[in-house]
């Protein structure tokens, strides 16, 4: 209405010289309209307040897509991804909040605003659980793919919003959308993940800040798994950002951060789903998640994920087979103590991933286009295989000591295993190649027992959240294996030498191999802990922690000489700091944050001196978003990594520890629902990282393990929410990288060209099925990984999912 004033203003000027009196009763109109005008204004902001609050489930997670109304003024909002909701410009009394979810009865709450009370808070519990809220998410559209919250990155809950450390979580509804039948596509949604880099046995490395991170915890703690993994039970994948040693420790975590698979767990309601994909090269597979209570009183919850995994390679040779099923019970032993057991088993069966070693020419550039290797030769066999077998058994014990404290103890034990033939390809010259053959029985155990103590108290006014834990962490490995080389082939032309590698020519040839027994991995780890979060006002937060290690390495055991090599004991400290300002509070916030991350090294120096853990210090700054509309993060990072070993200069075959590398950088995420049933993720990253002080032949230049110096990632979908084609979507997006090194000295450079690779999808979700159409690779561009395994071109796949 203000706006209206010179507005009128100017229209009585326009008269003002052709009519004095018009002019005098205009005037006279403005100066009552303006008075009544102000009078107004200063009634109604006098006269209304808001009503906020938040909505958690009966499990304890963010109720996203919750309807909350006032009944007396029809005015309705729809939670966001952390379960919060907001009404502005409420006149002053009473209201009734009736709160709503698709399917569900409504609940009610009751609030009143006054002069006394301008702003309420009413949070409110709706009986359901995560799973229940997912559908209606879909239903009512919203920012689907923003459910940020997480126990396990600060191992107490704290909303991302407050935490000073920077993560991405990949949902499984995300997944979902994009037809994910691996575990290693679903990285495509990481922001400077990179493409995968596949070992001998199927285990993954990603890159992480420019630093090559494998996939050792699950649930938080650590989950030595040695195989492949199957993405059927994941709930999501949770990556956490930057050296993070304070909390997870150093085994578990490299200085560019750790990746988090977080397990589906039972809920409180019978539902499933049955899944079948198919895909080229004769992709089978199919998948079950059934949740159900197993009393009337809903203490005792079951719910169970299996998956049949069959596929062939787009290469002439190369296969794998997967099997897995994933149990988990929880059972409400009182109102204060909680039990959670939770498994997985799988048996797999698959040739190994490529390997190449190129050829070094001294003083020479070259790259794996150059060498032109035709892409669909594998120069594997399906007879030469290995075998897998894996389980993670994981239990938790929660017990609530009051309102305030809770207790947590949990115990991880894994085992996996690669027992047969694993294949690397090693260059002979520029045009030749041979094959080289492990056979090996290979098991690992580990065991991670965590006592954490969460609780919440006051010194005067000032809230503390904090978490204190004990952590014991042990692995222990076994090898027995042995290598042999088949004879160099032409690559381009191989002719019949490429028919003679099958296991009845090779395995001959272990008969007179030299086997290797011996225990390659046998360490402990003693931990404590302290992390604590304060607010030293409701928008200012304050985070502080510190971790003791004491790391105990067992070395290298060779039982036929009854010898130890390379056995040493460390100690370490691993400090961090935060801090949090909320420019507009639970929307905006500036964060910055020093973290600390330590890696043990073993030896001594010329003199007898013994080696310090690497350390590796983070200073970090950026921003936070966390609208209706948005959820967005950008930062800037900037670490240290000093005590580096390199060769000693003044002493052949020994080394000093004074080398330095720095990895520094941008990351940004962007989580976005502009419009209704319009997802965006999206992210980019660029990373600037060097050793300052080495060996010579890498000094100043980027370490190969660093990946892309530039990656980007978006996915984009359209779902319908309303009317008869609701469900039916379509999603588009793709990732990018940089051209990197796999080689990277003075003398010899290898270099691994950049990509673009472009994916597409076709969806029609409902309430009791879904139907699936994913295109991948649709320029059916030609790329590799780090390790110059190629990469699959144009795949498409279709899936069919009925749920109950």
């Amino acid at each position: 209405m203000t706006r209206l004033v010179p507005l009128i203003s100017s229209f009585c000027g326009f008269f003002q010289k052709r009519n004095q009196k018009t002019h005098y009763n205009l005037s006279l109109f403005l100066l009552i309209f303006s008075l009544l005008n102000v009078g107004f204004i200063h009634a109604q902001s006098g006269t209304t307040g808001q009503i906020s609050g938040t909505v958690i489930t009966n499990d304890g997670n963010a109720g996203q897509g919750v309807v909350v109304k006032l009944i007396e003024i029809n005015k309705s909002a729809v939670t966001n991804a952390s379960g919060n909701y907001e009404f502005k410009k409420v006149p002053f009394g009473k209201y009734t909040l009736e709160v709503t979810m698709t399917g569900y009865a409504s609940s009610t709450e009751t609030a009143e605003i006054s002069e006394q009370a301008p702003s309420v808070i009413v949070d409110v519990q709706v009986n359901s659980s995560v799973e229940n809220l997912e559908d209606v998410v879909i239903r009512t559209g919203g920012n689907r793919f923003a459910k940020k919250e997480s126990f396990d990155v600060a191992k107490m809950p704290l909303k991302n919003i407050e935490n000073s450390q920077v993560y991405i979580v990949v949902s499984k509804e995300l997944m979902k959308e994009q037809v994910i039948t691996d575990y290693n596509s679903a990285f495509k949604n990481v922001p400077g993940a990179g493409i995968a880099e596949v070992r001998n046995q199927g285990r993954t490395t990603s890159i992480s800040r420019g630093f090559p991170t494998p996939q050792v915890v699950r649930n938080g703690v650590g989950s030595f798994t040695y195989t492949t993994i199957d993405p059927s039970n994941l709930e999501r994948i949770e990556v956490i950002k930057g050296p993070s040693a304070t909390l997870f420790g150093s085994t578990l975590s490299s200085f560019g951060g750790l990746f988090n698979r977080v397990t589906k767990k039972p809920f409180d309601s019978f539902k499933g789903e049955i899944s079948y994909s198919a895909a080229s090269w004769d992709l089978n597979r199919f998948t079950a998640d059934i949740n159900t209570p197993l009393n009337a009183d809903k203490t005792a919850l079951l719910r169970v994920n299996t998956a049949f995994h069959s596929e062939r390679s787009f290469q002439d040779a190369g296969f794998n087979k997967n099997f897995s099923i994933a149990p988990s019970f929880s059972y409400e032993i009182n109102d204060r103590l909680t039990l959670l057991i939770d498994a997985e088993f799988s048996l797999y069966k698959a040739t190994s991933p490529t390997r190449l070693a190129p050829f070094a020419v001294k003083g020479t550039e070259s790259g794996i286009e150059q060498l032109d290797i035709p892409y669909k030769l594998s120069f594997a066999n399906n007879t030469i295989n290995y075998t897998s077998q894996q389980y993670n058994v994981f239990a938790q014990l929660k017990y609530k000591m009051s309102d305030e404290w809770t207790s947590q103890t949990i115990l991880s034990r894994t085992r996996s295993s690669s027992d047969g033939y694993t294949v690397a390809l090693q260059m002979m010259s520029p045009t030749t190649l041979r094959q080289q053959v492990t056979y090996q029985e290979s098991p690992f155990y580990g065991t991670d027992i965590q006592q954490n103590f969460i609780g919440v108290f006051k010194i005067g006014k000032l809230k503390n959240r904090v978490v204190a834990g004990l952590d014991y962490y042990s692995l222990r490995a076994t090898r027995n294996d042995a290598t042999v080389n088949m004879p160099a082939m032409d690559y381009k032309k191989p002719g019949d030498a490429y028919n003679n590698f099958n296991v009845d020519k090779v395995a001959p040839m272990f008969a007179t191999a030299k086997f290797t027994n011996y225990v390659s991995n046998d360490e402990v780890t003693y931990s404590a802990y302290v992390s604590d979060v304060l607010n030293v006002t409701d928008r200012l937060l304050a985070m502080g922690g510190i971790r003791v290690d004491k790391y105990e390495n067992k070395g290298v055991y060779y039982p036929s000489k009854d010898s130890i090599v390379g056995n040493y004991n460390q100690t370490a400290f691993s400090p961090k700091f935060g801090l949090v300002y909320q420019i507009m509070k639970e929307k905006i916030a500036v964060f910055g944050n020093y973290m600390n991350g330590f890696s043990n090294v073993s030896g001594s120096d010329f003199d007898g001196n013994t080696f310090k853990p690497n350390q590796a210090n983070q200073w970090e700054g950026g921003f936070k978003f966390d609208l209706n509309k948005i959820s967005a993060t950008l930062s800037y990072y900037d670490i240290q990594v000093t005590n580096i070993t390199r060769d000693d200069p003044d002493h052949a075959n020994f080394s000093i520890q004074d080398g330095t590398q720095v990895s520094k950088g941008f990351e940004a995420e962007l989580i976005a629902n502009p419009i209704s049933g319009l997802n965006i993720v999206a992210g980019y990253t660029y990373n600037d990282s060097k050793y300052e002080k080495s060996n010579a032949s890498v000094q100043g230049l980027r370490p190969t393990t660093a990946g892309s110096p530039r990656t980007a990632n978006l996915w984009a979908s359209y779902r319908v929410t309303t009317g008869q084609a609701q469900g039916l979507g379509i999603g588009f997006g793709g990732i990018y990288g940089s051209e990197y090194y796999q080689t990277n000295t003075t003398a010899f450079k290898f270099s691994i060209p950049s990509y673009t690779v472009l994916d597409a999808s076709l969806f029609y979700d409902q309430p009791k099925y879904r139907l699936g159409l994913k295109v991948d690779n649709i320029t059916n561009e030609k790329y590799w990984s780090y390790r110059l395994a190629a990469q699959n071109p144009t795949r498409i796949t279709a899936n069919v999912t009925f749920k109950f």
